[in-house]
């Protein structure tokens, strides 16, 4: 950060992030805020008026949705209590799920289950657009007058002593060396009495606050997944809009964790997508390439040919569940949604979750505007709110599902079973786990078992270049790396020897690159940021911990249109 003089913006709320959870929690403040000053008025409540125009939402994509990715299926349960007349106020919900079916893949087979797993059962949902809900919701909040801050980025959380007390945004303007160019404009410190943290997974501000906090003390680690995904559009008669289609098996292998999936959000437009376990073993494991084989196989292949791929995106899911969610209230500050890890990793479902976690934080956040107390002694509601809601009762009933999967699909099909049975529990009360970049084996374990390469078709399968694109991802060239290596000799030396560099494959986006060093040495890191669409795999997978992904200039990243 530049020394230079900032403005400073005072506030009530500060809200980080414009997903679900952060434009969930603006929402139903706004509500309780406008129904609080109309008793105000008649003279119903002695508490001073409020506005809700001092809320703020912090987001640093150039517009409300851009950055917002997911499959996605949404459980409307969250919804129908904050908007309950969604239907009638236009929510873009692409169409009803009409029909469900699970499928086993071998490498030439499908199976299809008989009976679908309760869990995967969809009647009641709809297949949305996550990028028109929120843009939806962004219509909403402007009709409530709330503030929005879009292509802003948050780099630092301010505090005074250990209270959090507001958020610095991002230095416009700075080259790739660090010095200010022409068009320099220095961030702004946002002071607030209360930041709502609602980042998504892996966020960069909640990393540093529960880091510095100790927020995940006596807390299982939280683990990931990364789903990659693609639109397509294929001629009528496939597909039945409404169809909802997930698939377990190949091209994973039985040691790892994740599923296909295949959504009719029309009769001619699919979305479909792989998402897979980032505590896998072999360190050559790319998800994005077993996207592409997944694609290959005769039951899709026969679904996609002579259709187009419109759009590619890609994104981080907390999977830790119940056990990993780090402390969520502090003073000053409340965490909500996927940044804390609220998501039911064995539904594969945490819009609804995000939502929920969102207006009971904002209900939380309205009591103490009301008290003038921003203390964890009141912000601390927080916690027994969302442990007394539906949302505790369904993350408990799932509380030890991905755990279960430690050592591979089987064993994990066994527990999940079990834990069924048994509410959740399985064979003990509470499954430990460990970072998935600890699952990482040397290189050495796998190097006589070959690797299948695909070459990329460019028709039905893509190479990470070409899916970039179509994630309309730009950044601004001239600017500092948002991807802080701590130590290059790891990467150029020790990580080529130990891993083979498995950043250069976990990456869905080929930010990371490995080039022959000038001098005939080896190889050596060549970094590729501007292709890179904010999913934080590096941050997470990466096996020595040394890659910080910190947010790059506001405005910039993937563009998810209709996504």
């Amino acid at each position: 950060m530049h020394n230079t003089d900032r403005e400073t913006l005072e506030t009530d709320v500060l809200i980080v992030g414009a997903g679900p959870a952060g434009l969930a929690c603006a929402l139903r403040l706004a509500q309780l805020i406008e129904a609080h000053n109309q008793k105000a008025e008649r003279g119903q409540s002695a508490a001073p008026p409020l506005s809700a125009e001092n809320i703020y939402i912090l987001e640093k994509a150039g517009e409300i949705g851009a950055h917002c990715l997911s499959g996605a299926v949404l459980d409307p349960r969250a919804l129908r209590e904050l908007v309950p007349d969604f239907e009638a106020r236009g929510a873009p919900l692409e169409s009803p799920v009409t029909s469900d079916a699970v499928y086993f893949f071998t490498r030439g087979r499908a199976w299809r289950l008989p009976v679908n797993p309760p869990f995967l059962r969809n009647h009641g949902n709809y297949i949305i657009s996550l990028n028109r809900f929120v843009k939806w919701m962004g219509e909403l909040l402007e009709q409530a007058g709330v503030t929005v801050f879009s292509g802003f980025a948050g780099m630092e959380v301010l505090y005074d002593g250990s209270r959090v007390v507001g958020v610095r945004t991002d230095d416009k303007g700075i080259d790739k060396q660090g010095k200010p160019k022409a068009n320099f404009q220095p961030g702004y410190d946002l002071r607030a009495k209360v930041t709502v943290f609602a980042e998504g997974p892996r966020g960069s501000l909640t990393k540093q606050l529960v880091a510095r906090l100790g927020l995940d003390r006596g807390r299982n680690p939280q683990v990931y997944t990364l789903g990659v995904k693609e639109l397509w559009e294929v001629p009528p008669g496939r597909v039945r809009r409404g169809q909802v289609i997930h698939t377990a098996g190949w091209p994973l292998s039985s040691r790892q964790f994740g599923g296909g999936f295949i959504y009719a959000v029309s009769d001619t437009r699919l979305s479909v997508g792989l998402v897979a376990g980032l505590d896998y073993e072999d360190p050559r494991f790319d998800v994005h390439h077993a996207f592409q084989q997944f694609k290959t196989h005769p039951w899709l292949r026969k679904l996609l040919d002579g259709g187009q791929m419109v759009r590619y995106g890609a994104k981080t899911i907390p999977e830790g569940g119940y056990f990993a969610i780090p402390e969520t209230a502090m003073d000053g500050a409340l965490i909500a949604g996927d940044a804390a890890g609220f998501l039911n990793s064995q539904r594969l479902k945490g819009i609804h979750l995000a939502m929920k976690t969102g207006m009971l934080a904002a209900e939380t956040v309205f009591e103490a505007l009301l008290q003038g107390d921003y203390s964890k002694a009141t912000l601390g509601n927080f916690e027994e709110r969302w442990r007394a809601s539906w949302v505790r009762d369904e993350l408990w009933k799932v509380r030890n599902y991905h755990q279960g999967f430690e050592h591979g699909f089987w064993s994990g099909t066994l527990h999940a079973a079990l834990q069924l049975v048994t509410g959740g529990r399985g064979v003990r009360a509470r499954y430990r786990s460990r970072p998935g970049h600890e699952r990482m084996k040397p290189l050495a374990e796998f190097d006589s078992r070959p690797i299948k390469t695909l070459k990329p078709d460019g028709r039905l399968t893509f190479d990470k270049l070409s899916d970039v694109y179509h994630s309309a991802t730009h950044h601004e060239e001239d600017q500092p790396p948002h991807l802080v290596i701590a130590d290059y000799d790891i990467c150029n030396h020790r990580c080529t020897r130990e891993y083979g560099n498995p950043c250069q494959h976990f990456c869905p986006a080929a930010v990371y690159e490995m080039e022959d060093d000038p001098d005939g040495s080896g190889k050596r890191l060549k970094l590729n940021p501007s292709n890179c669409v904010h999913c934080k795999t590096c941050d997470i997978a990466d096996p020595y911990q040394i890659i910080t992904w910190v947010c790059p200039e506001g405005g910039g990243g993937p563009h998810y249109e209709g996504m």
